[in-house]
């Protein structure tokens, strides 16, 4: 999947205006997951995604932070996304979900689903959950 097409179903399905905000949906998401899930984990993951989208998981990996495979819940997972995409917390978790949603739809194997199986149940339950899943 191409970046603009990536975008394009991301703005399509969360309904966003353009694709600046579903830029900034995918960068939100995929940063807080970066640092949810194993370092190697996501670089796996970022290696099949379009490299502009792909470099948002990148981030924890260059930066060190505080680190992948920090420890949080799902409600430090969507307060993360709302802090970081500027939108509040329902909206971050619906947009959280479609990011997803479309990352596993570009990716090929198993690596969303060894994301998923990294993650806590409650975190988990979130990002299968994709679009069609409740607003928070």
């Amino acid at each position: 999947m191409r970046h603009e097409e990536l975008l394009g179903q991301v703005q399509a399905r969360a309904r966003l205006p353009g694709p600046g905000e579903a830029e900034r949906a995918c960068r939100a998401t995929l940063e807080t997951l970066a640092e949810r899930i194993p370092e190697g984990l996501a670089e796996n993951l970022a290696a099949q995604l379009p490299h502009e989208i792909g470099e948002h998981l990148r981030r924890t990996v260059v930066f060190g932070g505080q680190g992948s495979g920090e420890r949080f819940d799902a409600e430090t997972f969507i307060g993360r996304v709302a802090e970081r995409g500027g939108v509040d917390r329902p909206q971050a978790a619906y947009q959280a979900r479609v990011v997803l949603e479309v990352a596993d739809e570009a990716t090929q194997g198993n690596v969303m689903e060894r994301v998923r199986d990294s993650l806590p149940a409650d975190v988990r339950s979130l990002v299968a959950a994709g679009s069609a899943g409740d607003g928070g």
